[in-house]
């Protein structure tokens, strides 16, 4: 890795005003999810209960993929965008009633984690695709990586300002989510970009399709996502976080907060570093050792009895993965075309919403089975297993040297 000179970032306006958008969307829905699962857990007391959670987020991302590509490609992403933090201030706000009201249980809490999944499942390709089209292309991955410094800073505030928040009641979350859901529309609206809409062509299998396929014929691409998919699906102990700081660690809201935000204070650091430092060589090589090490990691935290070790190797969970992220979105982006970018985006999405919606269900399924330690160290050995095979799988990603091949 080189330097890279100045921030020529600073000259586009509409991609600050995205960041500021991805920052806040980002926030809300990560402290909306950490009160969800503490809630849920604080009511059920059942590791089963909080991997459904994630189970409810994540089916409607699998079954509205198709569906989503196509809308994001056809129609003004900021207007689907805006649509996806209304419905999520509406839930908030349906929350905040159960809460008062006496009628929160752990039905309501499972439709709630279905609606945020559908949000989820609109916001996530959009704002991917909606990205490249506010700087030019040889900023893309210095924009990809800054956008990604943001989105952890807010996932490393978001867990820990409802964690704390949360002693004032949960509806002090919910109100507070609401805010920052009205504060990201307005930043949407002051988005500016230049894009011819498609023509509105008839909807064939074929074009449903055509964001499978165009990740099947890009093998480097189908390995990366598949690798972060795999890795994260069986590594990841996101979902059993609420068991290991009650159970395992004896704290309280406030310590799952920061436990939440761990990971994205790892990922923050390697993110900002790589947007002024971009990744210029030995491209595939980095990201199989930052995805091995995050297995190791993530052995390390279940195998912790004490607080503080447990948050270090939450920390370098998030900054290995980080490597891997920020190589897989510019590996998708930089070889996909503008009117593709909808449906391949709604395809990685799904990926990425399977190691993370379907890897807590997971957990919480093998964790119910043999308990938490006992799973997420089960997990990381996977995971490391899970890169040795890829490698020999997607020798060109392994060779890879570069992001872009000009």
């Amino acid at each position: 890795m080189t330097q890279a000179p100045g921030n020529p970032l600073r000259s586009h306006p509409s991609f600050r005003y995205f960041f500021l958008c991805r920052m806040s969307a980002t926030m809300l829905l990560q402290m909306m999810m950490v009160i969800v699962a503490w809630q849920m857990y604080d009511g059920t007391h059942s590791a089963y209960d909080l991997g459904l959670v994630g189970l409810a987020q994540f089916i409607p991302s699998l079954a509205l993929c198709l569906l989503v590509g196509q809308i994001a490609d056809r129609h003004d992403r900021r207007r689907i965008l805006m649509g996806c933090m209304v419905l999520q201030c509406v839930i908030a706000i349906l929350l905040i009633a159960a809460t008062h009201g006496g009628w929160l249980d752990r039905t309501v809490l499972l439709l709630a984690s279905v609606g945020l999944g559908i949000a989820r499942a609109f916001q996530m390709p959009t704002q991917q695709a909606l990205l490249p089209m506010l700087v030019p292309q040889s900023l893309l991955p210095r924009a990809l990586a800054l956008n990604a410094a943001g989105t952890q800073f807010a996932t490393i505030t978001g867990p820990a300002a409802g964690g704390f928040l949360y002693v004032a009641g949960a509806s002090a979350v919910y109100g507070c989510c609401v805010g920052m859901g009205i504060f990201a529309t307005v930043m949407l609206g002051l988005i500016r970009y230049e894009r011819a809409l498609p023509k509105r062509e008839q909807v064939t299998l074929q074009s449903l399709f055509a964001g499978i396929g165009f990740i099947w014929q890009r093998k480097e691409v189908l390995g990366a996502i598949s690798l972060d998919l795999f890795a994260v699906l069986f590594g990841g102990a996101t979902a059993l976080l609420p068991v290991f700081a009650r159970d395992v660690l004896h704290t309280g809201s406030w310590g799952l907060g920061l436990l939440r935000s761990a990971p994205a204070i790892g990922a923050l650091l390697v993110s900002l570093y790589l947007a002024r430092h971009p990744i210029e060589r030995r491209v595939g090589k980095l990201m199989f050792f930052s995805v091995g090490m995050y297995g190791v990691t993530t052995m390390i935290f279940a195998l912790s009895t004490s607080f503080a070790v447990s948050l270090a190797a939450l920390v370098l969970t998030g900054a290995f993965d980080m490597v891997s992220v920020v190589v897989r979105q510019s590996l998708v982006q930089l070889e996909t075309p503008d009117g593709m970018r909808g449906r391949v985006s709604a395809v990685n999405s799904i990926f990425v919403g399977a190691s993370n919606q379907l890897g807590e269900f997971e957990s919480g399924l093998t964790a119910g089975w043999m308990g938490a330690p006992a799973s997420v160290l089960l997990g990381g050995a996977a995971t490391v297993c899970i890169v040795a095979l890829w490698m020999r799988l997607f020798p060109a990603l392994t060779q890879r040297q570069k992001l872009t091949t000009a």
